[in-house]
C-alpha cells in the first residue's frame, strides 16, 4: 500500500462532459490527489463539428493531454470512454500507471463500441436512439435520457443531466481500436461494475471483464453514472485503487 499523491485523469462517456465528475474531483483533491478532467472534442462547450470526429481523434486528444502533464497517471474512463482509454494505453503505455474502467466498454483488439453494444441484451439505450438525417449524430428520446444514465439519481442530478445533454457524434462508435499485448496488455487494469446499469448492462460488463482477464474488480449498487448518483462511494473506491502498488 502507498499514500503519496496520485495523478488521476478522467475521460467522460458519450452524451456527457466533465460536469459529471466535479464532485468526485473535489473528493479526490480533498484526499490529496491531483485530478484532470478531460473534455472530449465536440462535448460540453466545445463546438468542434461532429462530422469531423473519429475515435482516433479522441485517443490522440487524451494522449496529448497526458503527454503534456509529463507524469504517470491513473487513467479512468466511463462508458464509451473505455474504448478511448484502451487506445491511449496502446499509444503511451509508459505514462499510464493504471487503467480504471467505470461502467465502461473493454474492447478486444479490432472491436468498436458499436460491436460491443450489439452483445448487450440488458441495455435500454439502443431502443431510444435517434439517428440524425445525415447520420452524423446520435440523439436519445428525451423521456428516456435520465432512465438510461442515472435512474437512481435524485431529482437535482437528473435535471443536471438534462441541462447538460447534447447529441453525440456518431462515427466514433463504429471505429475499432487496435490493441497489442506489448502496450495495452502491459498496463494494470481495474473495473468498477455498476449492478443496476441501464446503459451498459451488468451481464455485458461481466463478460468483458472475463474476456480481458481483469481481476481487480469493485462493485457499486448504482445505475450507469455513479459519479453523479454515488460520488462518495465511487471516490472511496478510486482512493483504494490509488493506494494499491
Amino acid at each position: 500500500m502507498r499514500s503519496e499523491k496520485t495523478n488521476f485523469v478522467f475521460v467522460h462517456g458519450a452524451w456527457s462532459a466533465p460536469y459529471a465528475w466535479e464532485t468526485v474531483k473535489s473528493k479526490l483533491q480533498e484526499a490529496g490527489h491531483s485530478v484532470n478532467l478531460i473534455q472530449l472534442p465536440g462535448h460540453g462547450d466545445d463546438q468542434t463539428d461532429h462530422k469531423t470526429l473519429h475515435m482516433e481523434t479522441y485517443i490522440s486528444f487524451v494522449s496529448a493531454a497526458i503527454n503534456a502533464m509529463g507524469e504517470k497517471v491513473v487513467l479512468a474512463g466511463h462508458s464509451m470512454a473505455g474504448i478511448i482509454i484502451s487506445g491511449v494505453a496502446e499509444q503511451i503505455p509508459d505514462l499510464i500507471e493504471k487503467l480504471v474502467y467505470i461502467a465502461a466498454y473493454v474492447p478486444d483488439s479490432g472491436q468498436s463500441a458499436y460491436a460491443l453494444s450489439l452483445l448487450d441484451k440488458q441495455s435500454i439505450l439502443g431502443a431510444s436512439l435517434i439517428v440524425s438525417e445525415d447520420q452524423s449524430e446520435f440523439d436519445i428520446k428525451q423521456e428516456d435520457i435520465t432512465n438510461i444514465f442515472c435512474q437512481d439519481g435524485p431529482k437535482a442530478v437528473k435535471q443536471l443531466i438534462l441541462d447538460n445533454y447534447k447529441a453525440e457524434p456518431a462515427a466514433p462508435f463504429s471505429h475499432p481500436v487496435t490493441l497489442s499485448d506489448k502496450n495495452f496488455g502491459s498496463v494494470a487494469k481495474y473495473y468498477i461494475e455498476t449492478l443496476l446499469d441501464h446503459g451498459i448492462g451488468h451481464n455485458l460488463q461481466k463478460e468483458m471483464i472475463a474476456a480481458a482477464g481483469i481481476t481487480n474488480i469493485y462493485e457499486l449498487n448504482t445505475g450507469h453514472t455513479p459519479s453523479l448518483s454515488a460520488p462518495e462511494e465511487l471516490s472511496n473506491i478510486l482512493i483504494k485503487i490509488a493506494q494499491v502498488w
